[in-house]
C-alpha cells in the first residue's frame, strides 16, 4: 500500500469513523498532487472524483461519488442530516438547508464537520458543511443549518487527466 493511501485512510478514519478509509478508498484510487507542496489534493476511483483534500485544514471534502460510498457508515455514526421531502429538489440542486427542513440530525454532529444530506428515503441529496450541531439542528426554525458544497443533481466535476 503507498504511503498517500495509508495517509488518506486515516485521514477518512479519524474524521468519518474507524472503516470509512478502506470503504471510501479503495486499493485502485489514484491521486492529483499540488504542484507547489507535492501533496495529495483529489482521490478517484476509475476516473470519478471521490474526494478533495481540503488545504486548509488537511481534512476531507467528499464529493456525492464519495457520500455514497460510505453512506451507511456515516448513518450509523451519525454525520447525516435528514431533511423533509418538500426540500428535496431544493437542495439536491445545490442550495443551502435551513434549519426548517431539518427533521434528524447526528447527535455527534458539531459545526464545522463534513455531513451528507439525506431524504427521508435515505438518499443522498447533498454534501457539505455543518454550522450548527445536530443537537441544535431539528430545534431551530430559522437560520442555515447546512452549508451544501455539491448537490446531486448538480453536474459532477470530470477528472482534469481525461477519461
Amino acid at each position: 500500500m503507498s504511503g498517500d493511501l495509508r495517509r488518506v485512510r486515516g485521514i477518512a478514519d479519524y474524521q468519518f469513523g474507524r472503516g470509512c478509509g478502506r470503504a471510501l478508498f479503495p486499493d485502485g484510487v489514484t491521486f492529483t498532487h499540488s504542484r507547489r507542496t507535492g501533496r495529495v489534493r483529489h482521490i478517484y476511483l476509475d476516473h470519478v472524483l471521490l474526494a478533495s483534500i481540503r488545504p486548509n485544514d488537511g481534512l476531507i471534502a467528499l464529493t456525492i461519488a464519495g457520500a455514497e460510498r460510505i453512506k451507511e457508515l456515516l448513518i450509523g455514526f451519525g454525520l447525516y442530516v435528514r431533511v423533509g421531502d418538500e426540500a428535496a429538489d431544493f437542495i439536491s440542486k445545490g442550495r443551502s438547508v435551513f434549519a426548517r427542513h431539518v427533521v434528524e440530525a447526528g447527535e455527534k454532529i458539531r459545526p464545522g464537520d463534513e455531513v451528507i444530506v439525506v431524504d427521508g428515503g435515505g438518499n443522498v441529496l447533498a454534501v457539505g458543511t455543518a454550522l450548527l450541531s445536530g443537537s441544535e439542528m431539528p430545534h431551530f426554525k430559522a437560520g442555515v443549518a447546512v452549508k451544501v458544497r455539491r448537490g446531486r443533481g448538480e453536474r459532477a466535476c470530470p477528472d482534469p487527466r481525461g477519461a
